[in-house]
């Protein structure tokens, strides 16, 4: 498998403990933030500078950013998040750890930070297949998402090509924007019956094969070349990758992300709160939904962010009422002695009076 991601440095300073951390700067994690920083709660985002959409020329489906660059998308949600006092940095996240004021995140060059919950943003790795120039390619011709690419590849040749039980799906879907589809099974199993007449239907092409590699000219997809020289001409390829999620650092807290029932990769589950297994960590974007588009995992962030606030003031106020009930607890008793009565509190006059003689 081809993994895309990326390497980024870290340099920036991180402060000691905050309410939230936020692992993720994706549209999930910045809207998550934002909302928090508006509820006036110290927040930091550790963003690792991978985001998933980097490729893609645009953001689509997303109302009044539509076709914005997903760089540019980024850049004015850090924005927006400092103007509220959040703190964004570029880091990534090797180890959680529960302590007893809430957790211990650990970055990957060392630095630390202390919060009293989490929400985990931090999206997933596209596992591509290992077929040469397709990597290259990957969220330009090479496509995944006919939401998000669809209207770009409209009435040009399109080749699905077989990695998963989403293929046929996925070539099903794309027809809606093309009427020249072809289904190259690789190294999957063949359609079955059902699904090959479902294709025959649709007027999907089925070539079996193995595809040897993607051909180019100018910079453009021109073709699929199957392992017996044959190349089949196509202006794009949609692949329906292995999603990984990128989770490993939540090990030390009991989570790990589990088979998604689509059988599309991987998912961390959470409930409609987003709240996972683990007290006090919450989730929300691609982690939890790998198919969810920029606008559905900002407002799984924003919800997220939401609940994580009430709950932070369900506990302050369970406090404020345990002191409320008992005004004269010990640790107020010692702290109005020592303001009252200074050094002669419990008898510290007379000891040091007796010292003196």
């Amino acid at each position: 498998m081809v993994v895309v991601k990326e390497v980024v440095t870290v340099a920036e300073e991180l402060r000691n403990d905050c309410d939230v951390v936020v692992v993720g700067g994706g549209a999930a994690g910045l809207n998550g933030a934002l909302m928090l920083a508006r509820a006036r709660r110290s927040v930091v985002v550790i963003d690792a500078g991978a985001p998933r959409n980097a490729p893609a020329d645009g953001v689509h489906g997303l109302l009044g950013r539509e076709g914005m660059a997903p760089a540019e998308l980024l850049e004015r949600g850090r924005a927006e998040v400092r103007a509220y006092g959040g703190q964004v940095v570029t880091g990534e996240v090797a180890a959680a750890a529960r302590d007893a004021a809430g957790f211990t995140v650990t970055l990957a060059d060392g630095r630390t930070v202390r919060a009293r919950r989490l929400l985990v943003t931090a999206g997933v790795v596209d596992e591509l297949p290992d077929v040469p120039g397709l990597a290259e390619r990957w969220g330009r011709d090479v496509l995944h998402c006919p939401y998000c690419h669809g209207w770009e590849v409209r009435d040009r040749p399109v080749g699905v090509l077989a990695v998963g039980p989403l293929s046929v799906h996925q070539a099903l879907m794309f027809r809606q924007w093309s009427d020249d589809i072809t289904f190259f099974t690789h190294t999957a199993a063949r359609p079955t019956d059902e699904e090959a007449e479902q294709l025959a239907a649709r007027g999907i092409r089925v070539v079996d094969g193995e595809v040897a590699a993607l051909e180019t000219a100018g910079d453009r997809l021109a073709g699929v070349r199957l392992s017996d020289g044959t190349v089949v001409a196509r202006e794009a390829l949609a692949v329906a990758p292995r999603m990984a999620v990128r989770a490993g650092f939540l090990a030390g807290l009991g989570l790990r992300p589990v088979a998604h029932p689509s059988g599309a990769g991987e998912y961390l589950p959470v409930d409609a709160a987003g709240r996972t297994e683990a007290p006090g960590v919450w989730a929300a974007g691609n982690v939890t939904e790998p198919a969810s588009q920029v606008g559905a995992a900002a407002a799984a962030g924003a919800a997220a962010a939401a609940h994580i606030n009430g709950d932070l003031i369900a506990e302050e106020t369970r406090r404020a009422v345990a002191a409320y009930r008992a005004p004269f607890s010990p640790e107020v008793e010692a702290r109005v002695c020592e303001l009252v009565a200074g050094d002669r509190r419990h008898g510290l006059y007379d000891m040091e009076r007796n010292r003196a003689s």
